[in-house]
């Protein structure tokens, strides 16, 4: 899931991109309130942490401007913690307000409150014949086994669950996966592929993803 934290307090920023990226979420950061509306025009996200007090734009500004295009759950996070302003907040149409300083614990409890309660654009759960995977716990198994994976390869085996029967081709895969133009000379879909494989497919005799020659790859149940 994508997180965008618009912030312009540098270790604020870099602290909350570095914690939610350990919690597994995509982050993207946005420095001021041009670039964070930049980037909501540009792209889907399933959260925003907005600070109030930012160059351009302000916090409110930005919310007022979400609001006209998405409903994507916004939390407020500010310094500014008189009641008019929390007010101000709620009504301007934000789906909670953190004040700082705060306790990381509490908002990451908050932002898992939050996704849990906006619109399943994206699913819960998956499973494939005995592949299973909780995107809220961040839990995957097989045969009941818990496969440990890195948040890279969590998101790129969710990618391949929720397109399950689709051939997904690299460029694909790695504008989602990765954020990025596909380098026809960089192999980090193969890779990474090859790491995934090694993980859920290798120890099984039945096998889940699927090369389509020249085309990308599939997850689909061929039994």
């Amino acid at each position: 899931m994508r997180i965008l934290v618009v912030e312009d307090e540098h270790k604020t920023a870099d602290y909350l991109c570095k914690g939610l990226g350990e919690s597994g979420y995509s982050v993207e950061v946005a420095r001021d309130g041009f670039d964070a509306q930049h980037l909501i025009n540009e792209s889907e996200f399933d959260l925003v942490v907005l600070d109030v007090m930012l160059p351009g734009l302000d916090g409110w500004q930005l919310l007022q401007l979400i609001r006209r295009r998405s409903q994507v759950p916004v939390l407020f996070l500010t310094a500014r913690d008189a009641v008019e302003d929390r007010v101000k907040g709620l009504e301007l149409g934000a789906d909670d307000y953190l004040v700082k300083p705060f306790s990381f614990v509490e908002l990451l409890a908050r932002v898992r409150t939050l996704l849990r309660r906006s619109p399943p654009r994206e699913r819960e759960h998956f499973r494939v014949a005995d592949l299973e995977m909780d995107v809220l716990r961040r839990r995957v198994t097989r045969q009941g086994e818990r496969i440990p994976l890195t948040n890279k390869e969590f998101a790129l085996l969710e990618l391949l669950l929720d397109r399950e029967g689709e051939v997904l081709s690299r460029t694909y895969i790695a504008s989602l996966v990765w954020q990025m133009n596909f380098d026809s000379d960089t192999n980090v879909v193969e890779v990474a592929i090859r790491r995934l494989r090694a993980k859920v497919d290798d120890p099984f005799t039945q096998k889940l993803i699927h090369t389509e020659r020249g085309i990308g790859y599939v997850l689909e149940d061929r039994a």
